[in-house]
């Protein structure tokens, strides 16, 4: 208290009139007693602490340091300023922590508007998270299971989730992203990377009360690593606190056949794909999921754990996905388009089965690269 007591001083002899409330040049007031500059270091650092870190708010110092030197001569705007500067390194906000923002409405929005064709997808998202980040106490950390063809969104909606829960979006240090034969490509040195990731998820979860991770080719992390994600996924007990406040997502191709053959069913019938139920696609989900068990022993291992929250299937793409697929490029990039040049992007893709021709072969996937063509 000392110590901030002599800093205390200190900032009185700095401090400029402005900060003071003062008309006329700065005079000295002669410097209070010890006492009475401990009781008004007490009232500083008790509304610094407030401001900054939410506590103490509402307690109140009993005594007063003595006349002409209460805290709002001591000038409560330039603790403003300080809260202020102390809050731009990302550490306080209303929800505690700068970093994250949790913009569902955004997020809702932007899915809606550059999702194509994916009904189910934006539903169980938005409802999956919006539910998870209302409740005051989750009992465990929020899993969800993408799965679809390459192409049909399952990376552009876990950047977007990144993008609209966190400031810095997939550069926050509150996500970590994983990519299974980019980060864990040799099964021999499967134990020094479970050592890693372990330290990696642990000290997200730190340094960050809500922390997001992505697993990308899920179907392809060794099954030794399991053991390490599934403690920070299951059910809390008292000493995890910290798990709960987590999102994990795993994107896989795994169930993408499953999820064609319901939609070309319902197409062939003269059915709407939006009248796709959900319950339909997970229950084929999951009879995929255990018949391919060999194939991926992480998801086979997560679905009977019961790990996972939501299954969140993504469906193969048609062609007028495709163009409007195409169209964001162009706006993405600020050039015009016109109707032809959108359709020739999309009839530059494959698209199968080989009677029909009904879904893009590779969804969207290098339609962004396709519209160089279209350069001057």
């Amino acid at each position: 208290l000392k110590r901030n007591s002599r800093w205390l001083m200190m900032l009185y002899l700095l401090l400029p009139k402005s900060a003071l409330g003062l008309e006329e040049p700065l005079r000295l007031a002669p410097l209070p007693a010890a006492s009475e500059l401990e009781t008004l270091s007490k009232q500083y650092w008790q509304y610094l602490a407030c401001k900054v870190w939410q506590e103490g708010c509402g307690k109140e110092e009993k005594s007063s340091p003595g006349p002409g030197w209460s805290l709002p001569l001591v000038g409560q705007d330039y603790l403003e300023i300080l809260s202020t500067w102390y809050c731009s390194f990302g550490k306080c906000c209303e929800t505690g922590d700068c970093r994250i923002i949790n913009n569902i409405t955004g997020l809702e929005l932007d899915l809606h508007e550059q999702l194509h064709g994916q009904h189910l997808a934006k539903e169980v998202v938005i409802r999956a998270v919006r539910g998870f980040l209302q409740s005051p106490q989750p009992q465990k950390a929020l899993v969800l299971s993408f799965h679809g063809w390459s192409g049909t969104g399952k990376n552009f909606v876990a950047r977007m989730v990144a993008a609209h829960l966190y400031r810095d979006g997939l550069r926050s240090e509150c996500v970590r992203v994983f990519i299974a034969l980019f980060h864990f490509p040799h099964h021999n040195y499967v134990d020094s990377y479970k050592v890693q990731l372990e330290k990696q998820i642990r000290e997200t979860m730190q340094h960050c009360q809500q922390s997001l991770f992505i697993f990308d080719e899920a179907e392809k992390l060794h099954f030794g690593l399991l053991d390490v994600i599934k403690p920070f996924m299951a059910r809390s007990d008292k000493g995890q606190k910290d798990n709960r406040r987590s999102i994990f997502l795993f994107l896989s191709n795994i169930g993408g056949s499953a999820i064609n053959e319901v939609t070309l069913g319902f197409l062939r019938a003269g059915r709407a794909r939006e009248e796709i139920p959900m319950e339909l696609l997970e229950q084929q989900l999951r009879l995929e999921m255990l018949q391919l068990a060999g194939r991926s022993r992480v998801l086979h291992h997560l679905l009977e754990e019961n790990l996972v929250d939501f299954f969140v299937p993504f469906l193969p793409l048609e062609y007028h996905h495709v163009k409007l697929c195409a169209r964001d490029a162009f706006l993405a990039r600020g050039l015009p388009y016109t109707e032809a040049a959108l359709d020739e992007v999309a009839s530059m893709m494959v698209f199968v089965p080989k009677e029909e021709k009904l879904f893009s072969a590779q969804g969207c996937k290098s339609v962004s690269q396709r519209i160089n063509y279209f350069l001057p």
